[in-house]
């Protein structure tokens, strides 16, 4: 990962996704030092509601011959590098511009929502979980947290010591919705009740906002202007009965498989173990999965994420596992991909969270699934 650009962070940018999203990309760019007529890829989040075909055009990538998309998070920067690794393209940009706040606010209107496709998804949605009340995100991954909760014995407080440690991050970042204004577990444990047992506090706000990151040969990133961040591995994971938040159609609901497979692939293709890892940037999207992806990806055992996160004292700036420094998205605001910018601040010892360590950083997403994650290190690590 050779450069890395981001917009500002708004809850009403005024401005189309279009625009935001050629803004990200040029600051890429020029985070690189390359022109963008050297890219010869581009890929994006499926979900998005901006054509890559037209932000090719706006930004003058003349010579593409790879384009891709897929759903969320790290996903398509798994399709980058496989590209790349493969000799299909050269220089590889990803991007995501939306306007999270302003449009696309999660539950705002399902009937009319721009993102509502004839897809399997949906009519799942529209028939089974609609109908019964659930609208929301918030309360479709309600039910799986509940029974995680219960199995694993965990505290409000330790819940709540998730999301005061990412405001504390968030609260010394700049670019972050919660700069200079830090939440205590206090604070959480009096923020109301949306959907039982899923607080307001428990939830990443929506953001409009686009980012953008340019991807290249660890040969010719050398040769570009940062000092490159080196993809150690990339993974996806799915399993049987996983849907988007709603998973409820398998054995164990409070768990999260795909997360699991994932980050057995993730570690495997490294070659590290996850004590290997310095600075972990998880989804962060609900509080309450951020425990259950500690444990999931091997940082703890089964049932002991709970107690890892207590306190904060292991997993703030300076703990055993720093987690989430640029305050997370909830603290920073819900974009997924912003925490791969993070990442690689990390590594170039640019953050404004900086961690005495950082030589390996992971990058996890898709904690409702499907997952996906990657693993950067530092050159000569």
């Amino acid at each position: 990962m050779a450069g890395i650009g981001m917009t500002g962070f708004s809850l009403d940018s005024g401005r189309t996704e279009y625009s935001l999203a050629c803004e990200a990309i040029k600051a890429a760019a020029d985070d690189a030092g390359i022109d963008l007529l050297d890219v010869d890829g581009i890929v994006t989040d499926v979900s998005d509601g901006i054509d890559a075909m037209y932000v090719q055009k706006a930004v003058g990538i003349d010579n593409c011959t790879y384009a891709s998309d897929s759903h969320f998070g790290t996903a398509p920067m798994m399709n980058a590098v496989t590209a790349i690794a493969a000799g299909i393209a050269h220089t590889v940009l990803y991007y995501r511009s939306v306007n999270g706040s302003s449009q696309r606010r999660a539950g705002s209107d399902f009937r009319a929502a721009k993102e509502t496709k004839d897809n399997s998804l949906d009519l799942i949605r529209y028939d089974f979980y609609h109908p019964f009340g659930l609208l929301t995100p918030e309360g479709s991954i309600g039910m799986i947290v509940r029974r995680y909760l219960h199995e694993s014995g965990a505290r409000p407080d330790q819940i709540g010591a998730i999301t005061a440690v990412c405001s504390e991050h968030a609260a010394k970042n700049p670019h972050a919705t919660f700069y200079d204004a830090p939440i205590t577990v206090d604070d959480y444990l009096e923020s109301p009740l949306l959907v039982d047992p899923i607080r307001e506090l428990d939830c990443a706000p929506a953001v409009d906002g686009a980012l953008a990151v340019v991807l290249t040969s660890a040969e010719r990133a050398r040769d570009l202007r940062q000092p490159p961040a080196l993809v150690m591995s990339v993974a996806q994971g799915t399993s049987t009965g996983g849907e988007l938040l709603t998973s409820y159609n398998r054995d164990v609901i409070s768990a999260l498989p795909e997360m699991r497979l994932m980050g057995s692939e993730l570690f495997e293709t490294a070659g590290i173990s996850p004590a290997d890892v310095d600075v972990a940037q998880l989804d962060d999207r609900f509080a309450p999965l951020v425990p259950l992806q500690l444990e999931e990806l091997g940082f703890c055992e089964r049932g002991q994420g709970p107690e890892l996160c207590e306190g904060g004292k292991e997993i703030r700036l300076g703990g055993r596992l720093p987690l989430n420094t640029n305050g997370g998205f909830l603290g920073e605001g819900f974009l997924y991909g912003a925490n791969v910018i993070e990442a690689v601040q990390q590594i170039r010892g640019t953050s404004a969270n900086q961690s005495s360590t950082a030589d390996i950083v992971l990058v996890a997403s898709g904690a409702g699934g499907p997952a996906d994650g990657l693993i950067l290190r530092r050159q000569g690590t």
